[in-house]
């Protein structure tokens, strides 16, 4: 059996502006949602999805995405469990994004926007990927669901 890929590209336009926050470690996440229209049948419909930045991408993407502005993103699709306030246990889909380009400018004057990526997890002296809480690890298997902000 072959192994498995995660991988999700998606051009849509922003439904509002972005949200920045800072995890206990210090690191930014920004979250924002993308509506992505497609085609059924003879009609249209548009998806709405969760975008998740960390780092520096996180900055960029607050710094410089507006509402209704048109990106593209690349990550992977993540579900993951929560459970509510009053105990229901609930998941959530989103796309960790490791690429964004901006498909036009803020001001809407068109152009060809910018692509932003996140920057690669710098390697141990061994070669082995960094350790948790190292600033390039991997956020959501190093956070206690109690440290995302959203």
């Amino acid at each position: 059996m072959a192994g498995s890929f995660n991988r999700i590209t998606l051009v849509g336009n922003l439904v509002r502006d972005p949200e920045i926050r800072y995890v206990g470690s210090g690191a930014a996440v920004t979250k924002f949602t993308l509506a992505v229209n497609r085609r059924s049948k003879q009609q249209e419909e548009t998806d709405f999805v969760d975008c998740v930045a960390w780092d520096k991408l996180a900055e960029t993407c607050n710094t410089y995405l507006k509402k209704g502005m048109s990106c593209l993103v690349d990550g992977r699709l993540s579900i993951r469990s929560y459970e509510t306030k009053e105990g229901e246990k609930r998941k959530a889909a989103e796309v960790v994004v490791n690429t964004m380009q901006m498909l036009d400018r803020p001001n809407r004057a068109g152009g060809d926007g910018g692509t932003y990526e996140r920057p690669p997890r710098p390697a141990a002296a061994d070669g082995a990927p960094a350790a948790a809480g190292s600033g390039g690890a991997n956020y959501e298997d190093s956070l206690d669901e109690e440290e995302i902000p959203f």
